[in-house]
Formats: structure tokens, sequence, C-alpha cells
């Protein structure tokens, strides 16, 4: 495997690559999407969304909290899980930016 050479890169580009990364399978999205739409969820209820596995969702899960973009909270037996809004507003600001960027001249494709 390859060096990434992550330390050379800003705190905010390197978060930015981990929340695109954990947003590049769609299965993923579609868990965002789900839980963008209510307050919380335990991760059986996106069980029954979903046409996934238990195990293949906890993964997916696993992957969406280490990139920051959910938090999760045991309650009992449970675990609930929410959308980390402060995760989702710093991404929306650099996507932004890159979108007010001055337009190029493209002289290409």
């Amino acid at each position: 495997m390859g060096i990434t050479k992550s330390e050379e890169f800003t705190a905010q580009q390197n978060e930015v690559a981990a929340i695109a990364k954990a947003l590049g399978h769609p299965a993923r999205v579609a868990i965002m999407q789900f839980l963008m739409g209510v307050d919380s969820c335990i991760c059986g209820d996106i069980v029954n969304e979903l046409p996934l596995a238990q195990p293949t969702i906890s993964q997916h899960l696993k992957e969406l909290k280490n990139a920051g973009l959910i938090q999760g909270s045991v309650e009992g037996n449970a675990i609930c899980y929410c959308v980390n809004h402060e995760t989702i507003n710093r991404f929306l600001g650099v996507v932004t930016l890159f979108q007010s960027k001055k337009k190029f001249k493209s002289a290409c494709c």
C-alpha cells in the first residue's frame, strides 16, 4: 500500500478527504439520507430501511462514525445514531468555497 503523506496536508484537507471517502459508497449515502430525516435512529431501524444485512450496515455505520459524519450513543442494548451537524456544516462550507471560487476561462475540455 502506498504512503498517503496525509501529514503534508492541512487538517481541513484531510477531514474533507475522509468525509468524501466515507460518502463514496451508495449504502453510506442512503444511511445519511435516512438519518437526516430523523432525529436519531436505532441500528435496527436502518436495517428495516435498506436492503442490506445488519452486519453490513454496522460496518457502514462504523465508517461514517470514523469520518465524524454521525454520532452514536448507547441506550440500553441499542446504539442510537444521529447526524453530526457540526461536521456536515464544515464540509458544506468547504464545498461552498469550491463553488464560489473564480470561474476559470477554460480553453480545454
